[in-house]
């Protein structure tokens, strides 16, 4: 009947636009797997630049171009926040890349960074769901930690002051290594966040840097010697909201365990009548 090719004709560009985007959906996926399948690059010491990170002359199919790396004088480096570092490490069980800041030179205590990093230049510090910069300060290790995410490194400040303070021991002098007391001016160094009762007259923030050496606590007595080691270590920075979203979807939070060697946990969420998101729907494992 007439009517009904009249029917066929006005449904068949429909037809076609769901065919076509079930194969966009195919594509996009198969398109993950082939950047999985690429061999590894190498660069200096760093020899498993895998998915998601690349080199610059690395095939346009393999990596992600958000997570690109660059070889510069055989040395695998970064560039983060108009800032390079370099790498010193990938570790795809955890989700973190280890970086060091190019200042600091490993026998030379009097080398300082020579970029301010801090936590609060991440996004994930005022909105940890959803934060799009391929890079994090925080994340989720295990599932209670889902709710209060922990931060991957700790801070080191500088402070500049026109006086001694010698009753304070969380400042740490930084002489021989940093002597500029003919400049008029005492540097010391503080580990952890500087606090509003940690303020002495005078003194005023130089620079903030992070490391994410472990046992670098703040009301620990330190030596600016355990100082310098920590910014030779270098700082740790997560890919891991990358990771979570291409396995588990835009509606899931995700964890990884230490005793789950890099496997994510999906966490399915849901919007309930009240209105906000919650993972109260149920957990499940991928």
């Amino acid at each position: 009947m007439w009517w009904m090719r009249v029917i066929l004709v006005l449904l068949f560009p429909f037809t076609l636009l769901l065919h076509k985007g079930s194969c966009r959906s195919i594509e996009t996926s198969s398109s993950i797997e082939r950047k999985h399948t690429c061999p590894p690059s190498s660069c200096g010491k760093i020899s498993n630049i895998l998915y998601p990170f690349r080199l610059k002359d690395d095939p346009k199919r393999c990596g992600d171009s958000s997570y690109e790396l660059a070889c510069e004088n055989n040395v695998t480096t970064l560039y983060l926040y108009s800032a390079k570092y370099h790498v010193r490490s990938i570790n795809y069980n955890n989700f973190t890349i280890r970086l060091v800041d190019p200042g600091v030179q490993q026998s030379n205590c009097s080398s300082l960074p020579l970029y301010s990093l801090s936590q609060s230049d991440f996004c994930d510090t005022f909105d940890y769901g959803n934060c799009d910069d391929p890079y994090h300060a925080i994340f989720s290790r295990e599932r209670d930690l889902i709710d209060s995410p922990e931060l991957l490194f700790e801070h080191i400040i500088y402070l500049n002051c026109t006086h001694q303070v010698t009753e304070n021991h969380k400042y740490v002098n930084t002489v021989p290594c940093l002597n500029w007391n003919s400049k008029g001016y005492y540097i010391y160094a503080m580990a952890g966040d500087l606090i509003a009762q940690d303020f002495q007259v005078g003194c005023h923030v130089k620079l903030v840097t992070p490391t994410s050496l472990l046992g670098l606590q703040r009301n620990k007595l330190l030596s600016y010697d355990m100082i310098h080691k920590a910014l030779v270590y270098g700082f740790e920075i997560s890919w891991m909201h990358l990771s979570c979203h291409n396995r588990c979807g835009d509606l899931a939070a995700c964890s990884v365990s230490p005793t789950t060697n890099g496997i994510l946990e999906c966490i399915p969420r849901c919007r309930p009548s009240e209105g906000y998101w919650s993972d109260i729907c149920g957990k499940g494992k991928i």
